[in-house]
């Protein structure tokens, strides 16, 4: 049964962290369905966040391969956390005197802004939960999209539960070495 895992790690904030992360999805079968990275509070960790399209088999392997790779430092599947997701979108749609209201309002619904416009066009940038963004897609489509761009889901688990972020990465990398040397 296929369905959406949510993944985050804390890696370190290095060259080729991000092309053997990715690499671990060449698998036949996964789907990286969207993938987000950004410094954390502290410059020298970066987080991942990771939507994976498959079986909880393939998320459990997922899982396994990122913990084995040695500037990764933490690794959880937000499935079982209540978490909160938001998405950013970027969506140019054809526009007209005659229905630049009706845009507007439905915009002014969705917790949208216009961050440009044009005499045959509006660019709006819409934050939140995919199914809000897909739902605001969905009325903005007769209206003719001209282009749309999604920056990928971010995720962030509620309440007081975190991922260790005052680890220090250089000590941790350095266990991790130790470790994989020993085995």
């Amino acid at each position: 049964m296929t369905t959406r895992s949510t993944i985050t790690a804390l890696v370190e904030n290095r060259p080729g962290v991000l092309n053997r992360v990715v690499s671990i999805f060449r698998r036949p079968g996964l789907n990286l369905d969207s993938l987000t990275v950004g410094r954390t509070d502290r410059s020298e960790i970066s987080r991942m966040t990771m939507v994976l399209e498959g079986t909880k088999a393939d998320a459990q392997h997922v899982m396994r391969e990122l913990n084995r790779l040695i500037h990764v430092i933490t690794v959880e599947e937000m499935n079982g956390t209540p978490y909160v997701t938001r998405d950013l979108a970027l969506i140019k749609v054809g526009a007209t005197v005659e229905n630049k209201s009706e845009i507007l309002q439905m915009c002014g619904h969705y917790r949208a802004r216009i961050v440009d416009a044009a005499a045959a066009s509006i660019l709006i940038e819409v934050v939140g939960e995919e199914p809000e963004i897909e739902g605001l897609v969905g009325l903005l489509e007769p209206f003719g999209i001209i282009e749309m761009v999604r920056a990928g889901v971010v995720a962030m688990a509620r309440a007081e539960h975190v991922l260790d972020t005052h680890c220090e990465s250089s000590s941790w990398a350095e266990q991790r070495r130790s470790l994989s040397k020993a085995s």
